[in-house]
């Protein structure tokens, strides 16, 4: 098969991006922590205009539209700033999967992805030495309706693009023509005969990729189950297919089912620098922070911590409880149940955090569970419901932030129901991923995006209210102090750069 007519040569390799998006991560409900990748075939290249081929007996065909980059220079052992000069072109791509053979795979996504037609490419090519790659726009449309839009902004992108080249760099050789496609944010589905996907990256009002164009058709397939896997489809992949368990028309998930797409290494982390600042920092500083970027719905209201002066940094685990219904809690409330799944595998620096939907006359967890938490490494547990077991909770020295203290089991108020997704706690929409911070004035939740801005910008804050303190403290007015403004900013200013901060 003849590799497309705009690629200035033949690749040697398509790799592809597991997660990238943050859009994506939230709808998958895990947040890599480093990125991870797979191989496509050539042979799966195809031009604008061409067919995607939907084996008969398959259901499960799914478009993910997507930014490659494709390599002017060979790449190995490149450093991060060097990384972009080694990309020639940027274009539109989509990395259509066939998840009817997603789990034979086993994540290779060897037959499910790299089927011949299955990444086509185009229709031009955007000069990458003469774009900013963080100003990218990447859309996609079926059958003239938008379903996808991202940028490449820091605040859409887990990772920046150059990460990919140098990471990859650094255990193989990228060649020239070698193609990288950058994972897809939220919004892949599953496509049908007769769908017509379009894809197309720009720098609004500047360079474009065109509409890359591909229309669905049946193909006969006769799957020879003496050679190999037959496909297969389960609620899983119906789920991952379509995007969610509701679009995929299934009801909620009872657990936590793992993305077979992520390795189970790659959870979230913080890194011990920011950590360490976000220790230092008072949640009223970090909420201000938070407002002066317009997120003003933070805080996880009523719930504070279970002993004075405790500070608690991790990352988000979700739980969310239903109302209390009694055919329900006589389905789920039994054995392994949701909330039990969740304390048994939570990770060392998460946080996890319960929706109980402000009902506190109930216990959401009780001395076992926080016990089995704290043998993990949880970093605490945040509930907008209540606690059994109050003293011996607080006896354990995991950090716990409540609304108080109920004797009653869970299934007075409460069915466990789910996990791993985002749940709204103390009227604070919370997504796995966010960054969760509690000290003595209580809860807030901060985008993973933004927490290293955030944590930066408020220590720097901190520093400033810690100079007008002590202004204040000598008798001085509030008036032009608080903020400094005037003869005061500039004094504060002087005090900075003397080195006597």
């Amino acid at each position: 098969m003849a590799f497309p007519s705009i690629l200035p040569e033949q690749p040697g390799k398509i790799i592809a991006v597991h997660v990238a998006f943050e859009s994506r991560a939230a709808q998958r409900g895990r947040r890599p922590r480093v990125p991870s990748y797979f191989l496509k075939a050539t042979s799966s290249l195809a031009e604008s205009g061409g067919t995607l081929a939907r084996p008969s007996g398959t259901e499960l065909l799914a478009f993910e539209g997507e930014i490659a980059l494709i390599i002017g220079a060979p790449a190995k052992d490149v450093s991060l700033e060097e990384a972009w000069r080694h990309v020639a072109f940027v274009t539109a791509s989509n990395d259509v999967g066939l998840y009817d053979y997603r789990a034979a795979d086993k994540g290779s996504n060897t037959r499910s992805k790299s089927r011949d037609g299955y990444t086509p490419i185009g229709p031009r090519l955007i000069d990458a030495q003469a774009i900013d790659p963080k100003q990218l726009r990447l859309r996609t449309w079926v059958n003239g309706e938008l379903v996808q839009e991202g940028d490449t902004s820091d605040a859409e992108m887990i990772f920046p693009l150059a990460q990919f080249v140098a990471d990859l760099s650094q255990h193989l050789t990228l060649e020239t023509g070698d193609i990288i496609l950058t994972g897809t944010p939220a919004g892949s589905t599953v496509i049908v005969p007769g769908d017509v996907v379009e894809v197309e990256v720009d720098v609004p009002g500047e360079s474009s990729s065109g509409r890359l164009s591909s229309t669905v058709v049946e193909s006969t397939a006769d799957f020879d189950p003496a050679i190999g896997d037959l496909p297969s489809v389960d609620d899983k992949q119906r789920e991952d297919a379509y995007g969610d368990r509701a679009a995929a028309g299934l009801p909620p998930l009872t657990s936590s089912e793992p993305d077979p797409e992520s390795s189970p290494e790659l959870i979230p982390e913080l890194t011990p620098e920011l950590r360490s600042k976000l220790e230092a920092v008072p949640t009223a500083g970090l909420s201000a922070e938070l407002r002066r970027r317009g997120i003003n719905q933070l805080v996880i209201e009523g719930v504070y911590p279970q002993t004075a002066g405790t500070k608690m940094v991790g990352i988000a685990r979700t739980l969310r409880f239903l109302a209390g219904r009694e055919d329900l809690f006589k389905t789920h409330g039994g054995g392994l149940n949701a909330q039990k799944q969740v304390f048994d595998t939570v990770r060392a620096g998460e946080v996890i955090v319960i929706e109980a939907r402000r009902e506190a006359e109930s216990g959401t967890l009780g001395d076992i569970l926080a016990l089995r938490a704290k043998v993990r490494g949880a970093a605490g547990v945040v509930t907008d419901g209540g606690v059994r077991d109050y003293s011996a909770v607080k006896e354990i020295g995991l950090p716990v932030f409540t609304q108080g203290a109920h004797p009653c089991v869970l299934g007075r108020r409460h069915v466990p129901w789910d996990s791993d997704v985002a749940i709204s706690c103390g009227n604070a929409t919370v997504v796995p991923g966010d960054v969760i911070v509690g000290d003595d004035d209580g809860v807030i939740v901060i985008p993973r995006s933004i927490a290293a801005e955030v944590a930066e910008e408020a220590l720097a804050k901190e520093r400033q209210d810690e100079w007008v303190a002590q202004r204040v403290e000598s008798g001085e007015s509030l008036d032009g102090l608080f903020p400094p403004t005037g003869d005061n900013k500039q004094a504060y200013e002087d005090f900075l750069n003397s080195g006597d901060k």
